[in-house]
């Protein structure tokens, strides 16, 4: 399960307005990192993959890699 906390989503939904893009949304991802475990990146993009994950709230999209 993955919560976004009321502070997070008030700091993306500015990131994303700040932007002045309405396409744009908050990816995350995570990537193998060999010996050292796993990455977590985020990224905007404009694309939305048909296998993303999509979470809307107060004004912010976020998707998530499948």
């Amino acid at each position: 399960m993955i919560t976004i906390t009321e502070p997070a989503l008030e700091k993306i939904a500015d990131i994303l307005a700040e932007e002045n893009n309405p396409a744009i949304k908050l990816r995350t991802f995570v990537q193998g990192g060999g010996c050292s475990g796993f990455s977590y990146g985020f990224t905007l993009d404009e694309e939305q993959n048909e296998d993303d994950f999509i979470i809307e709230n107060k004004g912010a999209t976020v998707l998530i890699d499948s």
